[in-house]
């Protein structure tokens, strides 16, 4: 018998024994707070769970509710104008399921830190509806993470800087919590923090949601809690069992999510007007969005409005970038045009890119290799003067413009000894 024959016949003379089924230790329900009563008389509801008890507050508001310069039920317009849109965008949602979410937690990051609040609003039925869910104490976590519900799929979650930071520490802390919890959900997921960037670069100094409501949203809290003091508010509430002031952070947390709502629709309606009047440069910043997202016709169009609704220094960036539209799509003399008129008020970094675009069109489209040796010693000298650049970078700008001026002057000498060889 062979060797394999024998091992074969070894391995079916071995038991397997039966893999252990490993039990998870029944959940054991943490025992209330002695605080219980105390946060129930101050005006939140006591939740009881498999989990142990969770503290919530509800607020209603009703569809014609302002907050700033805005009306919730405008949320329904931005809605209607995602669905009607023709394309793909990273804010853009059907409006099914929305659900504006905050937390509030007791530190930056790590596996010590808690969330000790979650903020959520919905649209329920006739209503909107504001729920918050506070964490009763450490050993109740598992209570509030299942009773925020974020385990359901379908949803869509609208955040600010949620992706960096509120949804990674939700995945941490249940995580933690994986055993009894059903798994989280995973689901669409919308950053106004990102949106919020693209909008308004170069245009805001900064971009923290306070800063957002003032200068976009037509609101400016009063009495607020800084969001920095709120961890050591929620400690000390839980030490002194007295809620009096962590509602105030409960309250620094509902405004986090109505402006949440409120910068939905502003955003929503800058992107998708018809006339963009909010500002030359968030207007040249929504088209360059589109553009970058490969939506080249919509970007063009938001281009060529901006260029005839503001004076040429005003659209000087969106002549610019229309000049790459109209390259890609091979309308070399209107590009030429356009970039010719964003050359005198663009800023210099933008200005050395000019020439090179205005040389590269001269060159390999007019022919005209006197006019774009003439654009790329213009570039040269510009790029030793400006103070922008860094040597390095100089340096590369100064080799890639010098290689294309030998390039031109060979074609320029090619071209006049053609000519003159054609007159013999």
């Amino acid at each position: 018998m062979s060797f394999e024959k024998n091992l074969l016949q070894m391995k079916k003379l071995i038991k397997k024994k039966p893999a252990k089924s490993q039990s998870l230790a029944p959940f054991v329900i943490p025992e209330k707070p002695k605080y219980t009563e105390e946060w129930e008389r101050a005006g939140l509801k006591i939740i009881e769970n498999d989990f142990g008890i969770v503290f919530e507050k509800k607020i209603v508001y009703d569809r014609t509710y302002c907050h700033g310069d805005f009306q919730l039920k405008e949320v329904f317009d931005a809605f209607a104008l995602w669905n009607s849109f023709q394309g793909v965008h990273p804010i853009s949602t059907d409006g099914q399921h929305v659900v504006f979410f905050d937390t509030e937690t007791t530190g930056l990051k790590g596996t010590g830190t808690y969330i000790f609040l979650i903020g959520q609003l919905i649209w329920n039925k006739d209503h909107f509806e504001m729920t918050q869910h506070v964490l009763a104490d450490p050993s109740h976590e598992a209570a509030m993470l299942y009773e925020s519900g974020l385990w359901k799929a379908g949803q869509t979650v609208i955040t600010y800087n949620g992706k960096s930071f509120d949804w990674p520490q939700l995945q941490t802390r249940w995580t933690m919590n994986r055993e009894h919890l059903p798994k989280l959900s995973d689901p669409t997921h919308i950053d106004l923090l990102h949106g919020s960037r693209r909008v308004w670069r170069n245009e805001l100094d900064q971009f923290k949601l306070t800063k957002i409501e003032e200068d976009k949203l037509g609101f400016k809290r009063v009495g607020d809690i800084p969001g920095h003091l709120a961890p050591i508010i929620y400690m000390d509430a839980v030490k002194s069992g007295n809620p009096a002031t962590l509602l105030k952070v409960l309250h620094h947390n509902e405004w986090d999510i109505l402006s949440l709502l409120t910068l939905f629709i502003h955003t929503t309606k800058l992107i998708l007007q018809e006339q963009y009047m909010d500002s030359s440069i968030s207007s040249t910043n929504i088209g360059k969005w589109f553009s970058d997202l490969k939506d080249f016709e919509k970007g063009q169009s938001v281009f060529e409005q901006i260029t005839t609704q503001y004076s040429t220094d005003e659209a000087a960036m969106a002549f610019y970038y229309l000049g790459y539209e109209y390259k890609r799509t091979k309308q070399y003399d209107l590009a030429y045009e356009v970039f010719e008129k964003a050359l005198g008020y663009v800023q210099d970094g933008w200005k050395i890119k000019t020439y090179e675009e205005l040389a590269k069109i001269a060159e390999h489209v007019k022919k005209d290799f006197d006019l774009a040796k003439l654009h790329v010693e213009e570039a040269l000298i510009l790029i030793q003067k400006t103070p922008i650049l860094k040597e390095q970078q100089k340096g590369r700008r100064t080799h890639a413009c010098k290689k294309r001026l030998e390039r031109i002057i060979r074609k320029q000498t090619i071209s006049r000894a053609s000519a003159g060889f054609d007159r013999k």
